[in-house]
């Protein structure tokens, strides 16, 4: 590490979101397995990228394929699959983009870690908080069956603690709201915090 030297670049992360006519953020949406995480993360991609705005998803089974595919899901497994993706949203941040990543997330301490990678204002945890019994119902991969098996350890909400979030900047329970509704909120808290920019998120 004693050889390492920080390099400057010459352009900063207010000339490149500059360019973009946006202010760049991380919207962290955390919450169960079957909650609804990606799916609502996909949906704000495609209302933003519509509105011309310069985003990326970074998702968990797609991380997971790649860049943290030697990961397993122990708890420090899990940890240090959180730190990459913190670092790597953080390089996206500094390039002036709007990251949406969608991760279980479990632990109260990695999502802190990710909002100090970043500047205040730059971190926005957005809490999928529906039921348990509702994403059981769903269980659109068959995971909570296979856990309530014990064919799957260490699992969210079952064999693993789910640490909800203390003070979120939004809840959303998608068991009581549409992907619709859900989105427009998101969008309608982007606006007010000066997220969005230059009128075309009217």
């Amino acid at each position: 590490m004693n050889n390492l030297t920080w390099h400057q670049h010459r352009l900063s992360k207010l000339e490149r979101s500059g360019q973009k006519n946006q202010q760049p953020c991380i919207l962290w949406f955390t919450g169960l397995s079957g909650s609804g995480k990606s799916t609502l993360a996909n949906a704000l991609e495609q209302r933003l990228f519509a509105l011309n705005h310069h985003t990326y998803l970074l998702d968990g089974d797609n991380v997971r394929h790649g860049l943290n595919k030697d990961l397993g899901f122990s708890d420090a497994d899990r940890q240090e699959n959180i730190r990459r993706i913190g670092e790597l949203s953080g390089l996206f941040v500094d390039a002036g983009l709007l990251v949406l990543a969608a991760f279980i997330s479990p632990f109260r301490a990695e999502r802190r870690m990710v909002r100090e990678l970043v500047q205040a204002g730059e971190f926005v945890e957005i809490h999928v908080a529906t039921p348990l019994s509702t994403c059981e119902q769903r269980d659109p991969k068959g995971l909570y069956r296979k856990a309530r098996a014990g064919e799957i350890r260490n699992f969210t909400g079952i064999d693993s603690i789910y640490e909800a979030p203390e003070t979120p900047e939004l809840v959303i329970d998608t068991s009581l709201a549409s992907l619709d509704e859900s989105v427009d909120r998101i969008i309608q808290y982007l606006k007010d915090r000066g997220i969005l920019k230059d009128g075309r998120d009217a």
